[in-house]
């Protein structure tokens, strides 16, 4: 157990490297901060250098009590923003333990010099399951971080129950071609009637990295399930059904989301310095603060926000289609076009049609990169055209926002069922994008009876996102249950 004396306990806290990953995992280890412990925060080199970028230098130098550390991911040096995720689960997985067993013995190595207290306990991502035999090895405690939804885990969950049902592999390549299965799987407890399109998507073996990626995520989310403690970003009233599963498996999980909601008890009335005191998320681009000067202009709930988070990748006949889409649609929108979103030659400089430019121009607000949190808060917006990443998701939520849902990745088709379909807050966009498709679906998501409808219960879900992180709220009990049954702090209320 963590050490209960009156030294200052030791948090290190390990993200898996990819942004969607880091940010949850950020929210927490400033949470913790705010409530008295020692946190070192361990990023890979490749992670430590874009924050550093993005963000500037005095960012990652930290505080006295809230360090950076680095370790290697294991793969040769980038010479760009591009990250290849099968290969970092892969790397990190066979590379990363040596790395951080040293580097957890650095860290008590100075504790006997005073400069750091020893290190109590490793909160890790679930992506970084070696973190438990570390731990093992220094005695301590190891938390797993499952940073993505209630219902993704439940789908990956799923997987050996597809092989065990001869489902999967399939007997015919029309899922692996793309022709996605419409049929009903009756026997998914939490998520009855789901169809097997919707579980996590590395069934589709499209590629060598779908093979690997159905069995890493299987395995890791086998292996949060066996952990001794679960922290998961979502809340329970958002995901009740799926989470008593996941619970009658493991009780010791904490939903604790959404973390960013919970901030506000906690750092603001700390009065820190910036590093601290801003609750916004970590980004690996430079946000274009212009992006919120230019929502000034518009109507409440008049603009669409467009943004497919900070992996994804489509082509380029995609790319156009969404922008005549959008066009047609005779909407404002403000486009997030990152310089790696479409693969092949062009994924440098993503190419918009000069016809295109003419067209939106006044309308539309194309940039690299933005603030998302402010963006989804300003009352101009909306609605969301979104992948479905769970921060996305959940920000979503927080901030009453409707969503248009094109999933392309892992488990965002299972975050787009339940937004869906459960949620009552999206209305997804085919995979195989029309323009005509995206102009209508735009028109009735901000003008018709849908949208209307789905409007009304995003903000529904967002007046209970602030109930549960509100003192008394169930996350709220749950960030504080945590913190005393594995960490042995008290919230001073």
């Amino acid at each position: 157990m963590c050490d209960s004396s009156s030294q200052k306990l030791h948090v290190v806290c390990l993200p898996f490297p990819a942004q969607g990953h880091v940010n949850p995992i950020m929210h927490l280890a400033k949470l913790l901060h705010s409530n008295g412990l020692h946190i070192t925060f361990v990023n890979s080199e490749f992670i430590h250098k874009r924050l550093s970028n993005s963000l500037g230098p005095d960012f990652v130098k930290g505080l006295p009590d809230f360090q950076f550390e680095t370790i290697p991911d294991g793969l040769p040096p980038s010479m760009d923003d591009t990250q290849d995720i099968p290969a970092l689960c892969d790397s990190t997985r066979k590379h990363c333990y040596t790395p951080l067993k040293e580097l957890i013995g650095k860290l008590n190595s100075l504790s006997s010099s005073q400069e750091v207290p020893p290190v109590s306990c490793i909160i890790a991502d679930a992506n970084m399951s070696f973190a438990e035999k570390v731990a093992n090895e220094f005695g301590i405690p190891e938390i797993r971080f499952w940073t993505a939804s209630a219902c993704g885990l439940l789908g990956y969950l799923q997987y050996d129950e597809l092989v065990e049902r001869g489902i999967f592999p399939f007997r015919d390549e029309s899922f692996a071609n793309g022709d996605t299965s419409d049929s009903t799987l009756d026997w998914v407890t939490g998520m009855k009637n789901i169809q097997l399109k919707y579980l996590p998507n590395f069934i589709r073996l499209k590629s060598k990295s779908d093979d690997f990626m159905f069995d890493f995520k299987g395995s890791v989310s086998k292996d949060c399930m066996k952990s001794s403690s679960i922290i998961i970003n979502t809340f329970q009233e958002l995901e009740s059904e799926v989470l008593d599963v996941i619970m009658a498996k493991n009780p010791n999980v904490y939903n604790i989301g959404p973390l960013h909601l919970l901030n506000r008890h906690f750092i603001d009335q700390k009065k820190e310095n910036e590093f601290m005191s801003s609750s916004s998320g970590l980004s690996f681009w430079k946000s274009d603060a212009k992006s919120i000067q230019w929502l000034e202009q518009w109507e409440p709930n008049s603009v669409i926000y467009v943004n497919y988070g900070s992996i994804a990748v489509m082509n380029e006949q995609n790319l156009k289609e969404f922008a005549w889409g959008l066009a047609d649609s005779k909407q404002p929108f403000l486009w997030i076009v990152r310089p790696n979103l479409v693969m092949g030659e062009n994924a440098k400089t993503p190419n918009l049609p000069k016809e295109f430019l003419d067209e939106i121009k006044g309308r539309g607000y194309i940039t690299s990169w933005c603030p998302q949190e402010q963006v989804l808060a300003h009352p101009s917006i909306g609605l969301f055209l979104t992948h479905c990443g769970w921060n996305s998701t959940l920000e979503s939520i927080c901030y009453g926002v409707p969503m248009i849902c094109w999933p392309l990745y892992g488990e965002q088709p299972t975050n787009c069922w339940f937004s869906c379909t459960r949620w009552g807050i999206g209305i997804e966009a085919k995979h195989e994008v029309k323009r005509e498709e995206i102009a209508d679906i735009v028109k009735e998501a901000m003008e018709g009876d849908k949208g209307k409808e789905m409007r009304r219960m995003s903000l529904e879900w967002k007046t209970k996102a602030m109930e549960v992180t509100d003192e008394g709220g169930s996350s709220y009990k749950d960030f504080k249950r945590l913190i005393k049954e594995k960490l042995f702090v008290t919230i001073n209320e």
